[in-house]
């Protein structure tokens, strides 16, 4: 059982830029695909960017060079962050840290969800 807390979200006006958090604890934490998805309303979720523990990385189209996504080990608690600069109106929505042992890339089929941190780019 892996525990997800996300952390970060909130209002920005496009061009500007949030970090986003994720910590995970629980069993064989460290050794889970873990990654950040988005949905916007009316909207199905997407994948943003997903991390591997062997440092492999990927990232939806819309948002490769202006998302950033890494992970750090801090005392028993896995942090996924995901540092996100030239927000545009379009990147508005809820995001969620996702994790499991197998990798999905960017499909949402994760088993472990967090609840959601609210993302909202104003124009």
């Amino acid at each position: 059982q892996v525990q997800l807390v996300e952390s970060g979200g909130g209002s920005v006006q496009a061009g500007g830029s949030l970090r986003l958090s994720c910590a995970a604890s629980g069993y064989g934490y460290s050794s889970y695909y873990m990654g950040w998805f988005r949905q916007a309303p009316g909207k199905e979720r997407e994948g943003v960017a997903i991390s591997s523990s062997f440092g492999e990385s990927a990232y939806a189209e819309s948002v490769k060079g202006r998302f950033t996504i890494s992970r750090d080990n801090v005392k028993n608690t896995l942090y996924l962050y995901l540092q996100m600069n030239s927000l545009q109106p379009e990147d508005t929505a809820m995001y969620y840290c996702a994790a499991d042992l197998t990798n999905y890339w960017l499909l949402p089929r994760y088993k472990y969800w967090g609840q959601g941190t609210q993302v909202t780019v104003s124009s």
